[in-house]
């Protein structure tokens, strides 16, 4: 049976929500602590965005040029990465292939973190950990410096619904999301998860790093 023109409209209704549902849903990113987001980058920076462009990043299999973002930055400071300075950050052109969109008139800071490319370079997503810097703590500040690191063999399990326990003694249980409702809550930002002497890891909350009694402690 031919199709009607009503029928032929429909397909087409629905080809277009289905690829417009595809784009909105092709990028997915579970939330996760600072630390963990730290421990898992292979560059975490303090940086300037000051200059952006649209550039080739080689052939797709149809041949099609791949299109990229590239943002020339002014670094600060390095607190995860190679010994030599990150001059440039690619990232994808549109959020819905997990692009990152930076403000590049070289005014705001950010703190940026994300896989290494070599030779100055590095690349970014929406999964990465990206925030302005005078958006974090005072206490995820000073941990950037020494005690996320100290944290990366321990590992941050989410709580998804109460109640939780860890089930590992190196896990600490992040419930921010459970029960306040946020990624940006207090253990978010105010505490790290420390590997203490007995190989248990639990969370520390301060500025300072954490003194030898802490480290030392035993579970009861």
């Amino acid at each position: 049976m031919p199709l009607t023109v009503n029928g032929i409209l429909c397909t087409l209704a629905l080809l277009v929500l289905w690829r417009v549902e595809e784009l909105a849903e092709a990028c997915s990113c579970a939330p996760v602590h600072p630390q963990q987001a730290f421990c898992n980058a292979d560059v975490v920076i303090r940086a300037k965005v000051v200059g952006e462009r649209e550039v080739d990043s080689g052939n797709d299999i149809y041949g099609n040029p791949i299109k990229r973002i590239q943002y020339e930055i002014k670094q600060i400071k390095m607190f995860k990465g190679p010994t030599q300075d990150i001059e440039s950050v690619f990232t994808a052109p549109v959020s819905a292939v997990c692009g990152v969109t930076l403000d590049a008139n070289g005014k705001k800071e950010y703190l940026i973190s994300g896989k290494a490319e070599g030779s100055g370079r590095m690349h970014v997503t929406l999964c990465d950990y990206i925030m302005l810097w005078d958006s974090l703590s005072t206490t995820q500040k000073k941990s950037l410096s020494q005690r996320y690191q100290m944290g990366c063999d321990c590992k941050i399990v989410r709580c998804p619904s109460l109640p939780c326990e860890i089930s590992a003694p190196e896990e600490c249980l992040w419930t921010d999301l459970m029960i306040e409702k946020q990624v940006h809550g207090r253990q978010a930002n105010h505490y790290a998860c420390v590997k203490r002497a007995d190989g248990s890891c639990s969370w520390y909350r301060g500025v300072a790093p954490p003194k030898k009694e802490f480290l030392d402690a035993e579970d009861p």
